[in-house]
């Protein structure tokens, strides 16, 4: 895994307490061409992009007559986006563009004009206020959003939780900060806003003199839209979008539109609408649904960061052979919704070879981190970091894997690599559920449990359709891997770090083990513990289907091929990891848990960048 550079939260304090932590200096480590990487995007002085058609400068202020052709006569974007053709660039000058519904369907290149700073944002500013009868300042506005719950949305579960009001899509900044809504002008302080849509009036409970007050006015920034646009036809190109900042859109930011298959799709059926998308440190904010949503075959994403998205900070679907590398993705789920499954990204509905490689996956507390959701086939998931994705600390129920917060989520698909990975302080750090053939290496899980799971979903239909069709059958979740795992309790967690479950009402009809290779791991408990237990484990012979596993030699007991070369350290005060920078868990070479690692397949190494020449080792790198 690449040194990268990032502030976290993982306490180094935490580290030392436990003893975890040689006495040796912090190691750097490079790429193949000597640079170091990051995580999220890099600062750049952009040339000119060399493309075969024309360039349009833009500004905020620019004028919408001009032909845009001249640095010195700017254009608007609305009349640049609308005029570009395929092989043509639109660079931004630096500024605040408030705009947005920006709509083409041409491969295009837009980005900043040398290391000038492009925002696009999605608010006007509101400075007529006035104070009604009661004291409470509020302004007239018409540019509203107003919304409502899916329909598979239970309100008899979470209307409690989830208040209707939290659906619409309106909000309000505070010098830059947003405030919540509120169902009433009764329920106002100073850290909310009330909505009369009958009346276009929007309320607040403070006063707005010397601040900066900011509405939502445009749903989207932008949509590439496959259908016809400006009176031109879909290229089938995606653009290429460099070094722009996109915030306070109360919808789906950027939108890359395409077949949405309704049903079973093969690969090559669907993702060709628009093909090639880039996205390069960008930076995606502050939306009350999705940060980027995508369909198209050979998206790149890389270097950006999206943080203080609703449902989905990046929403992939129905695409293949997708990469997303070098990105942060933080802070899902702003307004805290209960029934509607968040995910700080989204791989969903039959998408083929995803890759997500060395991406920083953070401070999730009310989210999912990324999730491969229904039908898709091939996954990849190398040397990310997942940290605080829910808490570990729970909840925990050992008759069920789901809900709960799960950093990494694989759910009714087939076939992933899951190696390399840090998985930090979340609640569930992986989650492979009702899907096949997952292959789970070399990963680092602290303070973070490892579940498989299946149940008899997919037997019959249910509220969500066709979807859970599109993956493998009840009787085919199987043929799952985990080896060279090691998983670490700093915390005297008071469940298992593994979770292999079913329900017990399925014991009779899926009798033999979801995984058919299953050794080479290591668990620590920093503190000794009486009775402890490394895993919940089904099926087993008895009323609830599991037992608890409080040494690897008693699932060798069960299974004479599992767990055979497998260690559980109770109470360990050696070194574990390298050095005391909390963004570095490299696991110590003279660790002696490395004794027990196996050989790792090629495959796997090729999957995650690592030399064929290295001695076997457990954990991440």
């Amino acid at each position: 895994m690449k040194n990268k550079h990032l502030n976290l939260l993982f306490v180094p304090a935490l580290m030392v307490a436990f003893g975890l932590v040689a006495c040796q200096p912090p190691q750097s480590i490079e790429d193949s061409a000597g640079n170091e990487s990051v995580y999220g995007p890099v600062e750049k002085t952009y040339d000119l992009p060399e493309v075969s058609g024309t360039i349009y400068y833009v500004s905020p202020d620019g004028n919408a007559e001009a032909d845009g052709t001249s640095l010195e006569a700017p254009t608007s974007i609305e009349s640049a986006l609308s005029r570009v053709v395929t092989g043509d660039a639109v660079v931004m000058r630096g500024g605040t563009y408030r705009s947005g519904n920006l709509i083409f369907n041409q491969g295009i290149t837009i980005q900043p004009y040398q290391d000038e700073k492009p925002v696009l944002n999605g608010t006007l500013e509101a400075t007529e206020w006035e104070q009604d009868e009661n004291g409470l300042w509020f302004t007239r506005w018409d540019r509203l959003f107003p919304g409502e719950p899916e329909s598979w949305w239970r309100p008899e579960r979470n209307l409690e939780f989830t208040p209707l009001h939290r659906f619409n899509n309106d909000m309000v900044f505070v010098d830059g900060n947003i405030l919540q809504s509120a169902g009433s002008k009764d329920e106002l302080d100073e850290g909310t806003f009330f909505v009369d849509y009958d009346a276009q009036e929007i309320y607040i409970g403070q006063d707005p003199a010397g601040k900066k007050m900011e509405i939502t006015a445009f749903r989207k920034a932008i949509f590439r839209t496959s259908g016809e646009a400006h009176g031109k036809e879909n290229d089938g190109k995606g653009p290429v979008i460099r070094g722009l900042t996109v915030t306070q859109y109360p919808d789906t930011m950027v939108h890359i539109d395409g077949f949405y298959p309704q049903g079973h799709s093969a690969d090559e059926a669907h993702g060709n609408d628009v093909v090639g998308t880039v996205f390069e440190d960008c930076t995606f904010s502050k939306s009350l649904r999705i940060g980027v949503f995508a369909i198209g075959d050979s998206m790149v994403m890389r270097n950006c960061k999206i943080t203080d998205t609703n449902t989905e900070g990046l929403y992939v679907v129905a695409s293949d052979d997708v990469l997303l590398e070098g990105n942060i993705f933080e802070n899902n789920n702003i307004e805290k919704w209960t029934g509607f499954y968040p995910a700080a990204v989204k791989i969903f509905n039959q998408s083929h070879r995803v890759v997500c490689s060395e991406n920083l996956i953070i401070n999730h507390p009310h989210s999912n981190g990324l999730w491969y959701d229904v039908g898709n086939v091939d996954g990849v998931f190398v040397n990310n970091r997942v940290e605080s994705v829910g808490s570990p600390e729970g909840p925990f129920r050992d008759d069920q894997v789901w809900p709960s917060s799960n950093g990494f989520f694989f759910e009714i698909s087939k076939g992933v690599t899951v190696a390399g990975n840090d998985f930090v302080n979340n609640n569930q750090g992986m989650l492979i559920l009702n899907s096949s053939g997952a292959k789970v290496y070399n990963n680092t899980f602290v303070n973070s449990r490892a579940s498989f799971g299946r149940d008899e979903r997919g037997s019959d239909p249910d509220h969500f359709g066709w979807h859970i069709n599109t993956g493998p059958g009840v009787d085919e979740r199987e043929n799952h891997e985990f080896v060279n795992n090691l998983m670490v309790d700093t915390m005297g967690l008071e469940f298992p770090l593994l979770y292999v479950w079913q329900p017990s009402e399925m014991c009779e009809r899926l009798n033999e083990s979801t995984l058919q290779k299953f050794d080479n791991n290591v668990y620590v408990k920093m503190t000794k513990e009486e009775n402890a237990a490394i895993a919940l484990w089904s099926p087993a012979d008895n009323e609830k289907c599991q037992t608890k596993i409080s040494d690897p030699a008693e699932l060798n007991e069960l299974y004479g091929h599992f767990e055979a070369n497998s260690k559980f350290f109770n109470g360990y005060d050696g070194a574990l990891f390298t050095n005391v920078n909390p963004e570095n868990l490299e696991v110590n070479s003279s660790f002696e848990g490395h004794i027990q690692a196996s050989e790792i397949p090629e495959n796997i190494k090729a999957a995650a960048g690592w030399s064929g020449e290295d001695a076997p080792f457990v954990g991440a790198r």
